[in-house]
């Protein structure tokens, strides 16, 4: 019988893992990963991770590992203007530390995090399981039941989904969502250029979506380029010409020379808010509870709070003898967490309807509104320690740099 079992091999679901086993190392825990063995070493993607998540990994004894390839935002800028405007003004601007030598976020190549996360589960014993997707599941008074895709059953006092935005073990234990599709995709990609980025960030409000440019070491920038469905699979199966031609259009000539590497691909956007985060037995964590537009670069950071306050809810639950499962102690997570995440979805909604509008009463209105925040440097300092994480009076502790 098992005391936790996690099922999703991300980053999320690993560091759930981590979390829970570092703090309690008596628990028994374990990992099932639908994916075959090996497959998350071809995710060519990076994420923005802010520096209260950084705090966490360097609670795991992991941000060492990470930090060299992890690149440091330092600067960020806003523009909103039209593809076809020769200036973008600059509307809004953003240092990037929160504290001396402490960037507000960190650029990490996916699989340099869940390299890291895998060998921090190897060295605490936690088992991980390949190519196992979840067929069944089964609540008893006294533990859950999971029927894996090879006809085994692996029986815990809690299981944890974190087995993405169309969970199957979401539906499986009956949890409803609330759904809308935005319309729209996110084109994601990785640029070299001749120059280097410095650092610097930026978030060009467009027409069709925000066009994002991330920093990543060695004079390279990850791209979140939203367009209009039907567009965006247009560019992605145009041929690297016509892409190129486009994306130059967005990008600008700032860096010099431009050229995709290792590939693109489209991914559809919308809300997905699960209507509940717990079930006897059972909680959600990350994108099956919750999946929200990029625009403001924190679903995986939401997910880092959900695995950090609900590691903190399961490892106090033990340590006073309770049933890490019943669902009056998950409950408690679903308390912390359900309303920051439901405020995190409307506000990126708002914000995307918003900048996603080329009427011109509402860019007037946003333009002065992003000219205000500009010029009220106390503001900028509310804004940029929200963003990163740092000024949350309910952070978890391992959010707060405290072990458990």
């Amino acid at each position: 019988m098992l005391d936790m079992l996690v099922v999703g091999g991300g980053y999320v679901g690993l560091s759930a893992a981590v979390a829970v086993k570092q703090a309690a190392p008596h628990l028994k825990v374990s990992v099932v990963e639908a994916a075959p063995e090996h497959v998350w070493k071809n995710d060519a993607r990076a994420s923005a991770v802010i520096a209260a998540a950084v705090k966490m990994l360097e609670i795991f004894g992991i941000w060492t590992e990470i930090a060299p390839e992890a690149q440091p935002i330092t600067k960020m800028i806003v523009t909103d203007s039209r593809t076809s405007d020769p200036v973008r003004p600059v509307f809004l601007t953003f240092d990037g530390e929160v504290a001396e030598g402490r960037p507000f976020a960190h650029m990490i190549p996916n699989v340099v995090m869940v390299a890291a996360l895998r060998g921090a589960c190897e060295r605490l014993g936690i088992d991980i399981r390949h190519g196992l997707g979840a067929t069944e599941l089964k609540t008893e008074d006294s533990h859950a039941s999971v029927t894996l895709s090879d006809g085994s059953m692996l029986e815990s006092r809690l299981v944890v989904a974190c087995d993405g935005v169309r969970s199957k073990l979401r539906d499986l234990a009956g949890i409803r969502t609330v759904t809308w599709d935005y319309g729209q995709s996110g084109i994601v990609a990785t640029v070299e250029h001749e120059r280097s980025h410095e650092g610097c960030a930026e978030e060009h409000f467009l027409p069709a979506g925000p066009f994002a440019i991330l920093p990543l070491k060695n004079n390279r920038s990850s791209l979140v380029w939203t367009e209009r469905t039907h567009d965006a699979e247009r560019l992605v199966a145009a041929d690297e010409l016509v892409f190129e031609e486009e994306l130059e259009r967005r990008f600008g000539h700032k860096l010099g020379a431009l050229k995709v590497i290792g590939g693109k691909r489209a991914l559809p956007l919308g809300l997905t808010l699960a209507r509940a985060f717990v079930a006897p037995r059972f909680a959600l964590a990350g994108d099956a509870a919750h999946g929200i537009h990029p625009i403001s670069g924190q679903g995986l950071n939401l997910g880092f709070k959900d695995v950090a306050a609900l590691a903190e809810t399961i490892v106090e639950a033990d340590r006073l003898g309770l049933d890490i499962g019943s669902i009056n102690i998950l409950e408690r997570y679903q308390t912390w967490r359900r309303f920051d995440t439901f405020r995190m979805g409307v506000t990126t909604d708002v914000l995307n309807r918003l900048f996603s509008n080329d009427a011109m009463p509402i860019r007037v209105a946003r333009d002065v509104g992003l000219g205000i925040v500009d010029r009220l440097p106390r503001l900028k300092s509310f804004f940029i320690g929200q963003a990163a994480g740092t000024t949350a009076k309910d952070n978890p502790r391992l959010l707060a740099g405290e072990a458990i």
